[in-house]
C-alpha cells in the first residue's frame, strides 16, 4: 500500500506549513491526485487515519478529489481527456491521431488547501 508513504510526505509538508504558521490542531486537508497516480482512495483515507491517530492531529478530515486525465495530442495539439476504459489506447478527437500524445495531468498529488487552528 503506497498509500502509506504518500500520505507520510503529506503530514510532512503540512507539519512544515503549520509550525511556519505556529498553527497545532490540524482540522482539514484537501488533497487532489491525478487519475496515473494509482490511489486508491479508501486507502488514503485509512492511511491518513491510522498515522494521525493517537497525535493531535487525530479527527482531521481528509478530502480527496482525482484530477482526470488530459492529454495532449501529437499531431494537432489539441487537449482532451478520454474516457477512463480509454486511457491507454486514446485517439484524439479532433483529429484521431492515436499514438504519442503528452500527458498535461493526471500524475500529481499535491495539498489543495488546509483547515487549522
Amino acid at each position: 500500500m503506497h498509500e502509506m508513504s504518500l500520505v507520510t510526505s503529506l503530514l510532512s509538508i503540512i507539519r512544515e506549513e503549520m509550525e511556519r504558521h505556529a498553527l497545532h490542531r490540524l482540522l482539514q486537508v484537501r488533497a487532489r491526485y491525478g487519475a496515473l497516480a494509482n490511489i486508491v482512495p479508501e486507502a488514503l483515507s485509512v492511511a491518513f487515519e491510522a498515522l494521525t491517530a493517537g497525535t493531535d492531529w487525530e479527527g482531521a478530515v481528509l478530502q480527496a478529489e482525482e484530477i482526470p486525465l488530459s492529454l495532449k495530442c501529437s499531431r494537432c495539439g489539441q487537449i482532451f481527456s478520454p474516457a477512463r476504459q480509454k486511457r491507454f489506447s486514446a485517439p484524439c478527437p479532433f483529429c484521431g491521431e492515436e499514438q504519442g500524445h503528452s500527458i498535461g495531468a493526471g500524475r500529481e498529488l499535491y495539498i489543495q488547501s488546509m483547515e487549522a487552528g
